[in-house]
């Protein structure tokens, strides 16, 4: 199996035309079910010119890239500082997990100073993320029976329960599994996800399906016994990072 850490990156970041702030690893490495064949999500944050964002032309605040790099598919999405900030404080659960990636590719300080400020922007609305992912997902599983929906289904689940319950944004699947309340088959799948990126699940889907309900409930309790605020706290603080980071650079 690829173990995302062990490949060289770094030239990856560096042929970037702008600075990157950070890079992590995302997607199936940083969820704990990568299989042999799984391809490396990279994400992060490119820092646009001021000049790009204060003239006529519309800024590329997006970007995207997929190749093959030594035999591994690589996907590379990174976003301006600017929208990489709107997005977190949309209580967009996403974007926190890149962030906050322990599969660090490349960082610095201002990847630090980010990190720092994103407990501010948790609220308890963020199961509202978590549950519209696993749905998404799960609908996915009804109509391909494919075994990797099916693990996103129940990580997102999971993530925002411990999310609500704890105020810490864990994404690791096998994590979880060793705090909450998880249906005793979930190492099984994910050795099976390990072998094949997109095999079948083979579960009995009356029992699954009754889980994911289950721990959809189990999600609202915990949202609605959640101690997060209804909205970020460090707004301001957000915006004068971005300011002064883009006019530093």
């Amino acid at each position: 199996m690829i173990d995302a850490l062990d490949l060289d990156l770094t030239p990856v970041v560096a042929e970037q035309p702008d600075p990157v702030l950070f890079a992590t690893v995302s997607g199936a490495h940083l969820y704990g079910f990568p299989s042999r064949d799984s391809d490396v999500d990279l994400r992060g944050v490119h820092l646009l010119p001021a000049e790009d964002l204060v003239g006529l032309r519309e800024p590329e605040e997006t970007r995207s890239r997929m190749w093959d790099r030594d035999g591994v598919e690589m996907d590379l999405v990174t976003h301006d500082l600017r929208k990489f900030v709107r997005l977190m404080l949309r209580r967009n659960g996403y974007v926190l997990e890149q962030l906050l990636s322990p599969l660090v590719v490349h960082t610095s300080d201002a990847h630090r100073e980010l990190a720092a400020l994103a407990p501010g922007v948790l609220t308890s609305h963020h199961a509202h993320h978590y549950r519209g992912f696993a749905t998404t997902q799960w609908r996915l599983f009804e109509k391909t029976g494919e075994l990797k929906p099916l693990l996103y289904t129940f990580r997102v689940l999971l993530t925002g329960v411990h999310l609500m319950r704890s105020g810490e944004v864990q994404a690791h699947l096998p994590t979880l599994l060793g705090e909450l309340d998880a249906p005793a088959y979930l190492p099984e799948l994910i050795a099976a996800k390990a072998e094949r990126e997109h095999g079948g699940a083979d579960v009995d889907h009356a029992r699954v399906a009754a889980d994911i309900e289950r721990l959809h409930g189990v999600l609202d309790e915990a949202q609605a016994a959640s101690v997060l605020p209804d909205a970020p706290a460090v707004y301001d603080a957000l915006h004068d990072f971005v300011v002064r980071v883009r006019l530093e650079r």
